[in-house]
């Protein structure tokens, strides 16, 4: 019922991979009747071991429409494969960037203010994102930020406001998530906000180079992390991110209480973004190369 009938290869011309992830791989392509490129996730449903996360990633696309959430076109279904096809971002994602080149805080500032946009929208439509990270945010040329991977989506009822099952990318997940048996609500995604905010700060998340269950173990006992460069970092962007990694959820603040800090007032509008996105493609093919 979720699938557009007819042929995709009669519609789309593919031209190159531009990813690949535990569900699928994508590639970039043409759509023959505009010429604008796209991006198609394709799914081998053979290999889902949950068929449903792809329904929830699809309803939540098909569904929910704003300007930082990666545009949902159509799908189909190809022999055994899904193909899901969305808008296409040609800067790729925000990991790249952040392990790559330095941010300034005006950049960090613009894509936080478009990341609690869309989350601000997701909340006030009951859904959780639950995997907010670097590798779910893609870029375009142009300054665009728009969230995307919609798999780990939960929605919550008003029967049901709290969730307690533990999903998401360990590094990134609230203490609440793991803590056995603690229920949670919408901001987790502002704690992984937080965690990202750390990336775009250090270049990788808090205990990357544990292993994820001894990370889940250090979340769990540390609360809140600590930033390695810490000195190079103003007052008003700590003040921020302490609001994002409070391990008190009551005190934590929400989405939209974040869109009014003033730290989000040095958004200079991404002008300089593409600046690293060229720079971090450079690095990238020279490793690339050598290797």
């Amino acid at each position: 019922s979720l699938v557009t009938a007819g042929d995709p290869m009669s519609k789309y011309i593919t031209k190159q991979k531009v990813g690949s992830g535990a569900s699928g791989t994508v590639i970039e392509a043409m759509d023959t009747t505009t010429g604008k490129s796209v991006a198609i996730k394709k799914m081998d449903l053979d290999n889902q071991p949950k068929k449903e996360l792809i329904i929830t990633e699809i309803e939540v696309m098909k569904s929910r429409h704003q300007e930082n959430i990666v545009n949902y076109i159509e799908s189909y279904l190809v022999n055994k494969e899904l193909w899901v096809v969305m808008e296409y971002l040609d800067g790729g994602a925000l990991t790249d960037v952040v392990t790559e080149t330095v941010l300034s805080e005006a950049q960090i500032a613009g894509i936080c203010k478009r990341c609690l946009r869309a989350l601000s929208f997701l909340h006030k439509h009951d859904i959780i994102h639950r995997d907010i990270k670097s590798d779910n945010v893609l870029l375009g040329m142009n300054g665009e930020v728009k969230l995307t991977d919609f798999g780990f989506c939960a929605q919550v009822t008003p029967e049901k406001d709290k969730r307690n099952t533990m999903v998401g990318t360990p590094y990134w997940m609230a203490p609440e998530v793991v803590s056995s048996r603690k229920q949670y609500s919408y901001k987790v995604d502002i704690w992984s906000l937080g965690i990202m905010i750390i990336e775009m700060l250090d270049g990788e998340p808090p205990y990357l180079n544990e292993t994820p269950l001894k990370a889940l173990f250090l979340i769990a006992a540390n609360g809140k992390p600590q930033l390695k460069e810490v000195d190079n970092v103003s007052q008003m962007l700590k003040e921020f991110l302490d609001l994002c990694l409070e391990v008190d959820v009551d005190k934590r603040a929400s989405a939209d209480q974040l869109l009014d800090h003033p730290f989000l007032e040095l958004d200079d509008g991404l002008v300089t973004l593409k600046q690293n996105i060229i720079a971090a493609r450079g690095v990238l093919k020279n490793q690339h190369q050598q290797s």
